[in-house]
């Protein structure tokens, strides 16, 4: 008699955690997006890398790794990561464009959040 309801409580509350740790992980997923505008870069772009990781299960990120050359002469490691959803437009940047970096410092590189490209280098025709 008790096994009867002792066991079906113990499904429930696993079943109960299970979905709130889907949903913390979601949510973290989604925040991926939302990065703090703290500080701008301004340069072109000397490098370009970019590859889809699996962040969790099966959802996955579009990480964009920038080099860029300051006006000083100097060379910043940038990363762009994006969450890839249903709607998810990835920003395109070429070698030689003059670009605004928005974001924040998170350990040895700076996390973009938005790019706005200045000018684009002519390709020769």
């Amino acid at each position: 008699m008790v096994t009867a309801i002792v066991i079906p409580i113990i499904c429930l509350y696993f079943f109960w955690l299970t979905k709130k740790e889907m949903r913390e992980g979601y949510e973290k997923w989604a925040s991926l997006q939302n990065v703090p505008e703290e500080a701008i870069i301004s340069g072109e772009v000397v490098q370009i890398s970019e590859n889809r990781q699996r962040y969790n299960y099966s959802r996955y990120v579009h990480v964009l790794e920038l080099t860029i050359q300051t006006k000083n002469s100097t060379q910043s490691n940038l990363k762009k990561i994006t969450p890839l959803m249903k709607n998810t437009i990835i920003p395109s940047v070429k070698i030689g464009d003059a670009v605004h970096l928005y974001g924040n410092w998170k350990d040895d590189f700076f996390h973009v959040g938005r790019i706005r490209n200045v000018r684009a280098k002519k390709e020769p025709t």
